[in-house]
Parts: structure tokens; sequence; C-alpha cells
């Protein structure tokens, strides 16, 4: 339930009789459907016009999920029968759509939180926003959930000379197709998954892309004999010790995808799983952009110290002339930007409680989607905080009957506390 009241003077108040939910991404979606399920009343914010923004607005169009469809479906809610192991862009899009019109989920879309902050006082949580036509709103609720994403803001470095380069200059956010690039020398800035497809993109349409390598990466193929790769470290991680899982990763990936030194691509020291573990990097799964780095058709450079007008001068001091730049530099959480008066989240804008743990704050406060475990990470969280919440709510409400459930329970087994995200 949502009471309205209108102040005497802007901003509207909104009363909220259950949590105050920010972001209508995947992660957002997931908590909002298990509530909903349980008759526990919530109101969503979203500050784009749409579900899954990130999806809808800001992916390119050959994107598929980097891990099979059983590890990415949300809770309750299983993929159709009929769609491929790994579920292209417009897939994934139709399946959220069809998640949010089976669970009646209706954001409050085009609307910005602007900052949030917990009054000791009242016991209630505030959060000040700007809706449609710039109408400012407070909303006020017992409870918060952050599910804004790993994926909020598009991460742009600071280079010397690139404000100077002459040729376009583009966020891989804003990036749909090489189509608009060919012919053109184009430097992709990134070779994580993103940087990977991009150049691989770029090349299916007549481009000549040249990808920065900067650091050292993990990379290893999507499928073993068939089997997904990701399938395959869960499984092994049942039953073997994470650093033992990852020198037999190791060595699937040298034994299928062969020296990756020659390429100018090295490995790190610390084992892919472990790097994802600890530092959230995940590995590049390839899907088929080595081939085309050994045929010359993507040329691998190192990093960048600066622009000129034309050209990019590397890290060995060579330049290289490109007609244009994309970035595929990444993204990170916007939650510092909003949130007011808590330790709960670090400077990272993630968690300061790693996971399987990171989900539950104080007074009230959850967060969903930073795990940095990908979709399947997002929904053991969104699973953590809908059964809290509904549990409080129900303590407090004896006498209130619970909508049963009425779809298939979604089975979460393979979530254990080591899963791992490669990707998605």
């Amino acid at each position: 339930m949502v009471l309205r009241m209108q102040s005497l003077n802007p901003p509207h108040l909104v009363s909220v009789d259950g949590p105050i939910i920010v972001g209508a991404g995947p992660s957002g979606l997931a908590v909002a459907a298990s509530l909903g399920e349980e008759g526990m009343p919530f109101l969503m914010l979203e500050r784009e016009d749409c579900i899954a923004s990130l999806w809808q607005k800001r992916t390119y169009d050959r994107v598929k999920l980097h891990l099979p469809k059983h590890f990415c479906e949300l809770p309750r809610m299983p993929f159709p029968d009929h769609y491929p192991e790994y579920p292209t862009r417009r897939q994934f899009i139709d399946y959220l759509e069809d998640y949010a019109a089976t669970f009646k989920i209706k954001p409050e879309f085009n609307t910005t939180v602007l900052s949030a902050h917990y009054d000791n006082t009242s016991g209630l949580w505030h959060a000040q926003a700007t809706g449609p036509g710039g109408a400012q709103t407070e909303y006020i609720g017992r409870w918060l959930v952050v599910a804004t994403g790993e994926n909020a803001v598009n991460v742009v470095p600071d280079i010397p000379g690139l404000g100077g380069f002459s040729g376009e200059v583009t966020h891989v956010s804003h990036y749909k197709s090489g189509e608009p690039y060919h012919g053109k020398r184009v430097l992709v800035v990134g070779c994580g998954n993103s940087g990977m497809e991009v150049s691989l993109d770029l090349c299916d349409h007549g481009a000549h892309p040249f990808m920065v390598v900067r650091d050292a990466m993990h990379v290893i193929p999507r499928e073993v004999l068939g089997k997904s790769t990701f399938e395959l470290a869960m499984l092994l991680l049942a039953w073997l010790p994470l650093w033992l899982v990852d020198k037999i990763m190791i060595f699937l990936a040298w034994l299928v995808l062969g020296d990756l030194d020659k390429l100018g691509i090295h490995r790190p020291a610390v084992g892919p799983l472990t790097l994802k573990h600890t530092q959230g990097r995940a590995p590049v799964l390839d899907t088929g952009a080595l081939a085309r780095i050994r045929s010359g058709q993507i040329t691998v450079v190192p990093g960048i110290t600066r622009f000129t007008n034309s050209d990019a001068v590397l890290s060995d001091g060579t330049a290289v002339h490109v007609d244009a730049v994309i970035l595929a530099t990444g993204y990170r959480s916007n939650v510092p930007q909003w949130l007011r008066a808590t330790d709960f989240f670090g400077k990272d804008g993630y968690p300061k409680t790693e996971f399987p743990n990171g989900w539950k704050g104080q007074f009230g406060l959850y967060s969903v989607g930073f795990a940095r475990r990908g979709l399947s990470g997002a929904s053991a969280d969104a699973v953590h905080v809908a059964k809290d919440l509904c549990q409080v709510w129900k303590e407090e409400r004896p006498a209130k009957k619970a909508v049963r459930p009425t779809y298939r329970r979604w089975n979460c087994c393979h979530l254990t506390d080591l899963t791992l995200s490669f990707g998605n």
C-alpha cells in the first residue's frame, strides 16, 4: 500500500507500507517477485523508462548470456524450454518483461533517487527523488532495498589527449553494431568480455580493430567438449578445493586455446576463480576472438600513454593511426552518489561484507546485485532479502494471511557460497 500525502510545499510525501526498492533491473525484479508472491507490498523506483535498462539500452546487438541459461534464471520462473543454451539479448529482455508481467511488477519509471538516508528519530528511511516533469517526491518507509547494481555508471578513463582526438570516441554502452565502422581502424580500449566481443563484431563488419591489452588476464574457452566451462568448474568445486580447480581450469584453457603469450595476452599469477572470488575480475570467455587474433584480423596492442589528433601512442612508444575509439572500460556502482550516512557500502559502491553475507545492513537496509557473481549471485541475494523481509512483516501482521505461491518454486540448490560468475 502506498499513501500519498501532499504537503503545503513541495516535495510531495509518499508513505510506503513495505520496502522501497531502488532499481528495476534483474536484481530489483527478483526481490519484487519474491515479495509479491508472499503478499508483501513494495514500491519500486526506476530512473529509466523501462525495466532492465542496461540490457535494453546499453548492450550491443550480438551479446548473449555468457553462461548456460539455468544459471541465469531469476527466482520462481525458468527460461522457456525453446530458448537456446545461451539466450540472446532480445530473448533475455523478453524473459525479463514476461517476468515483470507474470508477477505484476509495476515500477515508478522516470524516477531518479537523488539521496536516501535513515532517520534515527523516526526509525524510517527517507528517499528524495525527481520524477516525470521534475516533480520532487520524498518516499518514506521502514526498509530500503538497494538494487541499482554494479553497472549503473559508465567508467571513462582519463587518458591524456583523448579530448583532443579528432575521431569518434564511444563508450561501449552506446555501441550497437560494427556496421558504422566498416573499413575503419578502430581502437578498442579494454579486453574483457565486452572488449573481446566488440572486437570480434567489428571484424564481422569489415572493420580493423586494435584491442588494448594492458594487464594480465585469464581467457578460457566457453565450452570444453560441448560442456560449459563454468558448469564444469561448479561441479569440480563441489568436490575439490578452489586452488586445485583453478589449476584444472588453466590446464584446460592451455589445452584448448594454446599458449596465449605469443598473442600478447599474459595470464595472472592468481587463478581465474580465485581472482573472481577475491577481486571480482571475471575471466574472459572466448567465443571466437582468439581465432581472429591469430589470423591477424584483430591486432593486440599494449597500454596507451596518450592520444594525438589522429593517433594512439602506446606504452612501447609506437603510434597507431586510428579512425575511432571504443571504450570497453566497463561500469561502476553509483551508490555512494545518493546513499547517505551509512558505512554498509564502501567508497567503491559495494557492500563491505563479502558474499554470501553482503545482502543485509542495519536498520532495514538491504542490497541485491553487488555480489560480483552475476545473475546467479543476484538471485541468491534476492531470495535471502525477500525471506528476511517477509518474516519480519508477517510477524508484525499475525492476522494477515500470506498469499500462496502460484508458480513453480525456483530451484537454487546450485547457488552455494562458492558460486562464481564468469561474466553475467
